[in-house]
């Protein structure tokens, strides 16, 4: 069994910066990639970035592109959301999520092992 728990959420103001964590335990073999996707009140879940098992490749949505970066650390089993110059649009409830194929998919239904999410509130 895998757990993905985030943290770093909360209220933050408009053009600050946030780092969110992801952190893998229990059987962490099974965690190749990882992503990071969002929901805002009202809309479906949208994927944000992923990212492979090493790390070389990423992938991030085109509407974020440029202000979110997303890393992992595997020594420390953990994965990382850099949020750079917030927007009011950024709130949501942020989860990451993993799949046992090294495949940062931007689908949802890709991904096997979810967390519960941590929520991020921008305020303007």
């Amino acid at each position: 069994q895998v757990t993905l728990v985030e943290s770093g959420g909360g209220l933050v103001q408009a053009g600050d910066s946030l780092r969110l964590s992801c952190a893998v335990s229990g059987r962490t073999d099974y965690v190749a990639a990882m992503a990071w996707f969002r929901q805002s009140a009202g809309k479906e879940r949208e994927f944000v970035s992923g990212i492979s098992q090493n790390g070389g490749y990423t992938d991030v949505a085109e509407s974020v592109k440029g202000r979110f970066f997303v890393s992992r650390n595997n020594a420390k089993n953990e994965m990382y959301l850099e949020i750079d110059i917030l927007k009011p649009e950024d709130t949501a409830v942020y989860y990451c999520a993993g799949r046992g194929r090294d495949d940062p998919s931007q689908s949802e239904e890709d991904y096997t092992t979810w967390g519960q999410g941590t929520q991020v509130t921008v305020s303007s």
